[in-house]
């Protein structure tokens, strides 16, 4: 894999990297292989503050690019929508949803 921009965004405490990934002779990689990779080129990243989004295989070619969303810390990713905590929740460890939810408030 190869990270082909990198910002720091302060202002989200995030990191985002826009990645590219030639897998030649080996099948469209999953969305959990692409958070492992993803976590190797920001050492020290938590894996529960991972978000990938953007991530696309070309036809017929074995390359996939994609854009990752790299967060400080779990009350950080309340900017993402709900549908993109839906499609992460199952790569993330235990702790992460139950950290989410305390964020959102109740409605009791």
């Amino acid at each position: 894999m190869e990270k082909t921009n990198r910002i720091e965004n302060k202002l989200l405490n995030r990191v985002e990297i826009t990645f590219r990934w030639q897998h030649i002779g080996m099948a469209t990689p999953s969305r959990k292989e692409v958070m492992d990779l993803v976590r190797t080129l920001e050492p020290g990243s938590n894996p529960d503050c991972i978000v990938v989004k953007d991530c696309n295989t070309r036809f017929g070619q074995p390359l996939t690019t994609g854009t990752a969303f790299i967060y400080g810390d779990v009350e950080s990713m309340s900017v993402e929508p709900e549908y993109i905590h839906k499609r992460h929740e199952q790569f993330w460890s235990a702790k992460a949803p139950e950290a989410e939810e305390s964020s959102k408030g109740g409605d009791e």
